[in-house]
Parts: structure tokens; C-alpha cells; sequence
């Protein structure tokens, strides 16, 4: 156990090598990091919110817009059902949705279970033994069919809706070129929200918390303005206020088209050169777009965020390229805070800020000094004892230690991980548990040489028999790290990741390097006793 060939040992020396070289950076300012040549390491350590500072936000989703919302997003469906119906089209009227159910009349009572029958094809099984669907469609009044959501359907749609919420709110914060944001649910209806670094709690809240629903929808030319100033639109318009100046406007109640099939949005200029989003609509959207625009030249059709409206332009000529441009009273900021949350897509549920709060870097600052005092003071009282116990071979399990402390640094800095305060108590409790492996290591060789055996028997059973017992604890100790991580958030899951590099790094040193060191020790000087 104690021959290594020279691949072993170079293999050894160069992941040890680079465990330092990528942990260096953390021990020098940003500006001097960024001043060496781009072939050297430049990442550093990320610190988490409660070391560096940052934003933290609660959102609560409206749950009850959940149902609202896909009841409505069934009308079309409804209406497509009943018109391709097995045996022909279903005549109906009077389509709506109000009071949470969504009612349609047949006006042919012949055609009655016709209808009933297409449109129960609109509910899903939802799984499980119980056989609930997410729809549950009945007949009233003799010639109304109604559509209930069951309330396993309501929650499996808020479950779904909050879960692709969190992704949409993923992918806005990296546009922001964070690292590592913290972002959890929390409950059935909430999300907590922690950006490390972001002072400024007010821009991160005017980007997760706008829904970035677009549409475009027809101007209703022929709707009255006094009845719209009075909120009243014609069947089948609604009256919508302009998000940038005073005054409403009166548009058709269906969208041309809507920004789901959006591919790409980003910041650019109209034509009078002042900030504006461009977008592309992907081949289903540029058809249905020129589609749209073709059949309404020269009409005015409206651009619509989250129920506002941005402008509303003449269609001068069909727009067949897929692509268009918003334009409107837009800063440049704000212009491409608008790309950022069209290509991020739109939230599935409206999200309000329920609890807000700033994390000075102050308070991170303690925290770090604490922390590298309860590292240090760790590392000498650990070294002290070492060398004092085992003579060299506690020589041997500190410089290991300390190797391990480089390389833990060089992982999570090169990894991206974020090192957070629990995370700390963790790289602290590693550096405990490292020399656990060298103190069993080293017993072991007591114990052989108690019984007579030789120097270079008592250290290769010595290694051989703790490598075994500490490979067994560390695989444990990786299992609960790893379930923590899976299981855990936020602060959690920061103490699982350095507490899973650490296990991983420390046994690496502690055996391997150490028994690299020894063996290179007894083939040189070839000792006839052995003084541990």
C-alpha cells in the first residue's frame, strides 16, 4: 500500500496543485484579481445573502387567479369542442364564465348530449386511485352544461402554476448576472426570494413582480368613447387604461395573439431612435402573426402588458417576418427590463410582495470575521495537538489539513457555490472531522507496532484497516449531506454543499496525501523505529 507509481504521484500533486491555485483568488481584492493574465484563476468564493448582503422578498401568489385564469383560458376550447362535435357543430350561446364555473347554453335541445359528450373530453384525469378529473361538467336547467374545476383540479393547477413560477423568477434574476439566488417555496402559496448582493430590494421587486402578460388585441373603433370613459365597452371589447399617459381605450376582449410564443426579445431602437423592445416570434407565431395582420390592414391594433396599454399603432402593412417593435415612453432601463421579462415568459399567477427586507453587508462582514477567527483558532488548536501527539506524522496531518482547507476554497469558488454563514459552521466542522480520519489512521499504527510488528508493516496495515473504517463513516456522512441538500433550503443546503466537499477533499488528504507523504518519508530514510 505504500508503493506509488509515478502516475499516482503526479496525479496527486496536480489536484492538489490545483486546489490551491483556484482557491488563491480569495485571498486578494476584486482588483487585483482582474489585473492577472486570463490563463490564471479568477473566480472567487460567492458569498450568500446573510454575508455579503442582499434583498430578501416573500411573494404571495392569488391563488383564486389560478382558477380565474384557466376557466377563461377554457372559452376557446369550449368553443372549438362544440363546433367540431362528433355528428357536426353544436349550436350555443350565451358562453361565459362567472361565479367560478363556466356555463355555455345549447340552444338545440337535441344536440344537448352531443355537447355534453365533446366537452367532457375536456377534462383530464388527474391520476391516483380515485379517479378525480380536474373538470367536472353537468347539465342544468335542462340546456345548460356547467364547468366546475374539482377542487384536486384547483390545486394541482396552483401546484403547477407556483412551480413554473419559480422557474420564470429563476430565469429573470439571472438576467440580472446573479449568482446563486436563493429561490424556495414556501407553503402551497408562497416564495421566498434572496438575492445575494442586490442593495436595492425596489428593482428586483419591478422585475418578479410584474406578470409580463402580452397581447395584441384589435382597437374597437366602433365602441363609444363616452360610455368607454364611463368603463362600458361593447359585448365581446373591454375598456383598458395606457400604462405611460392618462385616458382609455376601448379593444376587442380576444387576443390576435399572445406573448407565448415569443423566442426572443431584447433592447433596441424605433425609429426615432429612442429606446424601444424588439421581439421574434417563433414559425407558429410568425403565421398566426401575419396571419392577424394581414386580414386587419389598416386597422389599429393594441400592444398590451399586464392589462395596460403600451401603444397602440396602425397596421400599415402585414408584418411577415415574425418580428416587430414596442415602442413607447421607455427609458433604456426600462425598455430592457421589458426584454428581460419577455423572454423570461410571463408569470402563470399574479405574485404580491408580502414581507421585504434589506441584509446589510455589515452585518456579513461580522459574520466573516467570526468565522475566519473560529477557522483559524480551529486550525491551530487542532495543529497544536496534532504535532504534540503524533511527533511528524502530526506534522503530516496538518499540512493535510491545510490542504484541505485550499482545496475545499478552490472547489466551491471554481463550482460557483455559495458560501453561506451555516456554511461556515460547516467548513469549521470539517476541519474537526478531517484530522478524525489521521488520528484513526495513526492509532491504527500504534496498535501494530503494540504488537511487534515492523515499521513499514505497522504502517501499511495502519492505513489499510483505517482507510476501510473511514471510507465506511464518510460514505454515511455523504448520504445525509446529499439528503440534506435534496430536502433542505436556503442555509440548509449551504452547510450540505461544504459539508459535502469537505468530507470529500479531507479524506482525499488525509489518507491519500498524508500516506503519499509517509511513504515518501520511510523509502528515504528507511527508520528501524517508528516514533508516533
Amino acid at each position: 500500500m505504500l508503493d506509488f507509481p509515478p502516475w499516482k504521484v503526479w496525479t496527486i500533486a496536480l489536484v492538489s496543485l490545483l486546489g490551491v491555485l483556484f482557491a488563491v483568488p480569495n485571498f486578494f481584492s476584486e482588483d487585483a484579481v482582474k489585473s492577472w493574465p486570463t490563463s490564471l484563476p479568477h473566480s472567487k468564493l460567492a458569498l450568500g445573502l446573510d454575508l455579503r448582503g442582499g434583498s430578501h422578498l416573500m411573494l404571495e401568489a392569488a391563488t383564486d387567479e389560478v382558477r380565474k385564469t384557466k376557466l377563461e383560458a377554457l372559452e376557446d376550447s369550449v368553443r372549438g369542442e362544440l363546433r367540431d362535435a362528433n355528428g357536426g357543430s353544436v349550436p350555443f350561446a350565451d358562453l361565459s364564465t362567472n361565479g367560478g364555473q363556466l356555463s355555455v347554453t345549447i340552444t338545440d335541445p337535441t344536440a344537448l348530449d352531443r355537447g355534453v359528450e365533446a366537452l367532457r373530453k375536456l377534462s383530464q384525469p388527474l391520476g391516483g386511485l380515485t379517479g378525480q378529473r380536474d373538470f367536472e361538467v353537468s347539465v342544468v336547467d335542462g340546456n345548460r352544461i356547467v364547468i366546475t374545476e374539482s377542487d384536486a383540479g384547483v390545486a394541482k393547477a396552483v401546484n403547477d402554476a407556483m412551480a413554473q413560477a419559480v422557474e420564470v423568477i429563476r430565469k429573470r434574476i439571472d438576467e440580472l448576472g446573479t449568482r446563486e439566488p436563493t429561490i424556495v417555496r414556501q407553503g402551497d402559496n408562497r416564495i421566498v426570494v434572496q438575492v445575494p448582493g442586490l442593495q436595492d430590494p425596489s428593482k428586483l421587486k419591478a422585475l418578479i413582480g410584474k406578470t409580463a402578460k402580452l397581447e395584441f388585441k384589435l382597437v374597437d373603433t366602433a365602441a363609444d368613447p363616452a360610455q368607454a370613459a364611463q368603463g362600458h365597452a361593447p359585448p365581446g371589447s373591454q375598456v383598458l387604461g395606457f400604462a405611460d399617459q392618462p385616458g382609455v381605450i376601448v379593444v376587442k376582449r380576444r387576443a390576435l395573439i399572445t406573448g407565448d410564443q415569443l423566442t426572443d426579445a431584447h433592447l433596441s431602437n424605433d425609429q426615432n431612435g429612442r429606446p424601444a423592445t424588439s421581439f421574434a416570434f417563433d414559425s407558429e407565431g410568425s403565421r398566426k402573426f401575419a396571419k392577424a395582420t394581414q386580414a386587419n390592414v389598416g386597422k389599429p391594433f393594441a400592444i398590451i402588458l399586464d392589462n395596460k396599454v403600451i401603444s397602440a399603432p396602425n397596421i400599415n402593412e402585414p408584418i411577415l417576418g415574425g418580428s416587430g417593435i414596442i415602442s413607447g415612453s421607455f427609458t433604456t432601463e426600462s425598455a430592457n427590463n421589458l426584454a428581460i421579462l419577455l423572454r423570461s415568459g410571463k408569470l402563470p399567477v399574479e405574485l404580491k410582495v408580502i414581507e421585504e427586507r434589506t441584509v446589510g453587508p455589515d452585518l456579513g462582514a461580522d459574520s466573516i470575521r467570526a468565522g475566519t477567527l473560529a477557522g483559524i483558532v480551529a486550525v491551530v488548536a487542532v495543529s497544536l495537538l496534532m504535532i504534540v501527539t503524533y511527533g511528524r506524522f502530526g506534522v503530516y496531518a496538518v499540512m493535510a489539513l491545510i490542504l484541505n482547507v485550499f482545496m475545499i476554497l478552490g472547489v466551491m469558488s471554481v463550482g460557483g457555490f455559495t458560501l453561506t454563514l451555516p456554511g461556515i459552521a460547516g467548513l469549521v466542522l470539517t476541519i474537526g472531522a478531517a484530522v478524525d480520519a489521521n488520528v484513526l489512521i495513526n492509532e491504527r499504527i500504534r496498535e501494530e507496532q503494540r504488537k511487534g510488528r515492523g515499521v513499514i508493516q505497522s504502517v501499511e496495515v495502519g492505513y489499510r484497516d483505517a482507510t476501510r473504517t473511514i471510507w465506511d463513516a464518510n460514505s454515511l456522512n455523504i448520504i445525509v449531506a446529499i439528503i440534506m441538500f435534496f430536502f433542505g433550503s436556503g442555509p440548509i443546503k449551504g452547510f450540505a454543499v461544504v459539508l459535502s466537499i469537505g468530507i470529500a477533499t479531507s479524506v482525499f488528504t488525509a489518507v491519500t496525501v498524508t500516506r503519499l507523504m509517509v511513504a515518501t518519508w520511510l523509502r528515504s530514510r528507511r527508520p528501524s523505529v517508528l516514533a508516533i
